[in-house]
């Protein structure tokens, strides 16, 4: 991984979209703080489009792409992407699976989490658990003192030996039902919701996050940057960032929009 400030200028040229994960990446300490949120505002002020990929809930997520500089998110892992309308006041939603594909696999997800919960001392279904549709999230440093890394990979080996992908992200356990991860619902959005290429989508779109679940959007993405406390967990991280902030959390994406706007 390279400094950020080492990212040739030229190719920062194109971009128009900044995505970017939320724990951790923007919020700091479990918090999102004023310089990140006015990060965001002066990238959105500047005219990009801000587009958070997380795996947070439907419930987080209706309220992030109301009330927050932002053009759309990708939630759940890539469960569904929303966006809203304030001309119209409509928010606009696409799924990766229809309502009666996510009621049978989110039944069968709580019959995990039961599996999980009573496996794994000290684990703890995420407190936003109940705003989710279509994903299982396993606390393991959130709102419970955080488990060693063997408890957090036997938590996986559970769901996958079950059927379930399990994807780790810096306070949970991620799983689903399904082929979509953050990538595929990324790329479907960027194509038909943006109108981009291929081409455009690597030249036009950057990408910063912190942990194993973003793995796939930092192989993808040329323009891939991880904030600092990605060292933490790179040993995880099967496809690295290209690029590294010398800020932690927020501040790294504080980091990343001064660097964007001022060799805009």
């Amino acid at each position: 991984m390279k400094n950020l400030s080492s990212m040739p200028l030229s190719q920062l040229q194109d971009t128009k979209f900044i995505l970017t994960d939320i724990d951790d990446t923007l919020t700091s300490d479990g918090r999102l703080k004023s310089n990140a949120y006015t990060a965001m505002e002066n990238l959105s002020n500047e005219g990009y489009i801000i587009i958070p990929v997380t795996g947070r809930c439907a419930g987080w997520c209706d309220h992030i792409a109301r009330m927050w500089p932002v053009d759309g998110v990708v939630g759940e892992n890539g469960a569904f992407f929303f966006s809203y309308d304030h001309d119209s006041k409509k928010m606009n939603s696409s799924y990766s699976q229809n309502e009666s594909e996510r009621e049978k696999n989110l039944a069968f997800l709580n019959q995990l989490k039961n599996k999980i919960l009573d496996k794994v001392p000290g684990t703890a279904e995420a407190s936003d658990q109940e705003y989710r549709i279509t994903d299982l999230a396993i606390d393991f440093a959130e709102d419970v003192p955080k488990l060693s890394e063997n408890k957090i990979n036997e938590i996986v080996q559970i769901a996958e030996q079950n059927g379930a992908i399990a994807k780790v992200s810096s306070i949970h356990v991620n799983c689903w039902i399904g082929t979509h991860n953050k990538l595929t619902t990324s790329l479907k959005m960027l194509k038909q919701n943006f109108g981009l290429s291929d081409n455009e989508i690597q030249n036009n779109v950057v990408f910063i996050g912190d942990s194993p679940n973003d793995s796939t959007m930092f192989g993808f993405f040329k323009n891939s940057v991880g904030v600092a406390n990605v060292v933490d967990l790179i040993s995880s991280i099967e496809n690295p960032p290209k690029y590294i902030t010398s800020n932690f959390s927020g501040d790294g994406f504080v980091e990343l929009a001064d660097f964007i706007i001022n060799n805009k």
